[in-house]
């Protein structure tokens, strides 16, 4: 049976894969190797340098293609690496949108390094497509989606984007890193390349730091393994080794932080001391609705602001956390909390993360796989 035909809880664990070819080795070995012999120059295995091609690294790559639903994959040394080869597609005066509300290092690359070469980038509301639309022109050649977004939980309609760029030549991008193709797949959808920091829930472990993109198209696919091999930000093969074991278990991890989001978001709701709580399984959450479609599931990210809404109230809150930990990053096995305006979207200048209601006392929380009384429990002593 192709791998293409298995259902996704059977690709995590077998597509792509095969037994290694020396020894029959059930997962792959770390080949912790720069270079590799040749018998003639020229004459090699398919391998000739590690930061061209790694057998351990192209194992992950084909196992993020086939969850992905997609043709290539490609493994950098982060997301943010991923996210660098994506924007040397284009050439100055080119001009990019991206939704307004995204990761602060997504905005800082953008901002802070591509401005300068001459790349226009514009930061706009996605949750209705006339805002997108309303940016289009002749120099459009990106539109860069978040969704669910970070931290606000924002839903986008990948499908109704994809229909603005169905028949040009402006390619969508997804950041898929908090859904996780358990959730969503935005190359079905009508996207052109899916990015993933898969630090998070892919590698889900908190261990290692990794970046991916999965495309269908070939000629899309050739361009950015050139820019990947020029640029030389890949992962290693002990990351790449990480990342492929993390996949393995990404089917039951991501239904019991499902399961856990869940109920913990519903505690916050019912919480007189909470005052708003963003979580897109809400039904009067904004575009609720696409998320049910789009999504199989609503995911383990919550963000919320406690009442009073003030810096210190959120301050005093993560520091006396004891099960969730306050730390940077998302989607591993364990519990984490993190305040946006002062961590992971520090970069972002105060009045923009405002406009887009990251305000000082939001807090954002990654629910783990821990027994959720306990988890409810924390949160309870913590907010009281």
């Amino acid at each position: 049976m192709g791998s293409k035909n298995l259902k996704f809880n059977t690709k995590t664990i077998h597509g792509g894969q095969q037994p290694d070819k020396a020894y029959g080795a059930v997962m792959p070995p770390i080949y912790q190797t720069s270079t590799y012999a040749q018998t003639t120059p020229g004459g090699h295995k398919g391998y000739q340098y590690s930061r061209s091609a790694n057998p351990t690294r192209t194992a992950l790559e084909n196992s993020l293609a086939s969850i992905e639903g997609g043709e290539f994959g490609l493994a950098f040394g982060s997301g943010i690496a991923a996210i660098d080869a994506v924007i040397k597609l284009l050439a100055p005066g080119d001009e990019v949108i991206s939704t307004d509300d995204l990761y602060g290092g997504t905005y800082r690359i953008f901002k802070k390094i591509f401005e300068k070469f001459g790349i226009v980038f514009h930061f706009v509301g996605m949750q209705g497509v006339d805002a997108v639309r309303d940016k289009i022109n002749k120099k459009t050649k990106l539109i860069w989606v978040e969704t669910p977004t970070n931290p606000m939980m924002n839903i986008i309609d990948i499908k109704a984007i994809a229909i603005l760029t169905k028949g040009t030549n402006i390619l969508l991008a997804v950041d898929n890193t908090f859904a996780t193709p358990y959730l969503q797949l935005p190359l079905e959808l009508g996207a052109d390349i899916v990015m993933h920091s898969a630090t998070k829930y892919l590698g889900g472990h908190s261990d290692t730091v990794v970046g991916a993109l999965v495309v269908k198209d070939k000629e899309l696919a050739d361009k950015l393994y050139f820019i990947q091999n020029a640029s030389g930000a890949v992962c290693g093969p002990m990351d790449s080794f990480l990342v492929l074991r993390g996949i393995k278990t990404l089917h039951v991890r991501m239904q019991r932080h499902c399961e856990n989001g869940r109920a913990i978001a519903e505690y916050l709701k019912n919480n007189p001391k909470i005052e708003k709580v963003y979580w897109p399984g809400f039904e009067d959450h904004p575009n609720h609705h696409i998320a049910k479609e789009q999504m199989k599931d609503f995911g383990g990210m919550i963000s919320f602001v406690p009442k009073g809404g003030s810096y210190y109230d959120a301050i005093k809150i993560v520091e006396k956390l004891q099960v969730f930990t306050l730390a940077e990053s998302l989607g591993g096995v364990e519990s984490l909390a993190g305040h946006p305006a002062s961590m992971t979207h520090a970069s972002i200048p105060k009045e923009e993360r405002l406009k887009n209601g990251v305000v000082d006392a939001l807090i954002r929380l990654s629910i783990g796989i821990e027994d959720v009384d306990d988890l409810i429990a924390d949160l309870e002593q913590a907010i009281e």
